[in-house]
């Protein structure tokens, strides 16, 4: 009796934790694209000038989520020092800065259903990594159902109810670097977070201890970026003659860190494949609200 009254509790537990996860992951990027669309598509000042430089936003991001695990981990007397080898979290780091290279290459080259297709096939590279890196062993069942969910989620967002043909395959022509791209998206995707998960198995880690490494690494990245291009007194001149904007950014940074975490405590609690398919719902629920939007629009 007691120990069925543990596993039950046990149950329990892990089910507030996913729904700890999956609020919390939800609701932090849905603020994080709101924010994000407003600093890039709204014009600041009475001369209506756009914010353009977009790696500034991801050098606050890091900056402000370094900083915020640095000072977690000094409040609650855990040193600074790597568990990992650093190579390790700086891994995780470009392979980051990849994905979102690839993903935003991509949309030059291929239309929206590939672009779909791709985002809700996110646990299939998941398994494959995690095979390779982690040993782990997946039956033909877990591929299959990976296969169906990836299925699922693309024919209810490409095919939605009460439409002969879907607005969204009126786009550009694939090519094959688009696909190529694609493909490099979902890989490097796949392999961050399976990296990630393999590190916080293999070295016992805190959240906080790897959150600080990896975005203290992309922070140094996107600094050099910006360095190199030009544009990091751009964009300082920029948010100092627009206070509105600096406060945006504050907050755009703030909701990034908070994420940020969300993403690091799913991860490490439930493994990279059910991140994996977290994102992939959230991609059905995005692109059929940008749908209804685009449908109304059309009216």
């Amino acid at each position: 009796m007691a120990e069925t009254e543990t596993a039950n509790g046990v149950k329990e537990n892990k089910l507030w934790k996913g729904v700890f996860a999956v609020s919390g992951i939800m609701s932090t990027l849905v603020i994080y694209g709101v924010l994000q669309e407003k600093i890039m598509r709204v014009p600041y000042g009475l001369n209506k000038e756009f914010f353009k430089y977009s790696l500034f936003l991801v050098f606050c991001n890091r900056l402000t989520t370094s900083a915020v695990s640095a000072g977690a981990l000094l409040a609650s007397k855990k040193v600074l020092d790597p568990v990992a080898p650093v190579y390790k979290y700086c891994l995780i780091s470009v392979t980051n800065i990849l994905t979102t290279t690839c993903q935003y290459e991509a949309l030059k080259y291929v239309s929206f259903p590939v672009q779909t297709l791709a985002k809700c096939a996110k646990m299939i590279p998941v398994m494959v990594w995690g095979t390779l890196i982690m040993q782990k062993k997946y039956k033909g069942f877990d591929y299959l159902v990976a296969f169906l969910v990836t299925l699922g989620c693309s024919v209810f967002i490409l095919f939605p109810a009460g439409d002969d043909v879907s607005p969204y395959n009126k786009g550009r022509e694939n090519t094959v670097w688009g696909v190529s791209l694609m493909a490099g998206y979902l890989g490097f995707d796949g392999f961050t977070s399976t990296f990630q998960d393999k590190l916080f198995k293999g070295y016992n880690m805190e959240i906080h201890n790897q959150i600080f490494y990896t975005t203290l690494c992309s922070c140094v990245l996107s600094f050099i970026g910006l360095t190199l291009q030009g544009q990091l007194l751009l964009a300082v001149d920029f948010v100092s003659r627009h206070r509105d904007c600096l406060v945006d950014i504050a907050l755009l940074s703030t909701v990034a860190t908070a994420s940020q975490f969300f993403i690091s405590y799913t991860i490490r609690t439930f493994g990279a494949l059910t991140f994996a398919a977290i994102m992939t719902t959230r991609q059905a629920k995005k692109q059929t609200r940008s749908q209804s939007l685009l449908n109304r629009l059309n009216n």
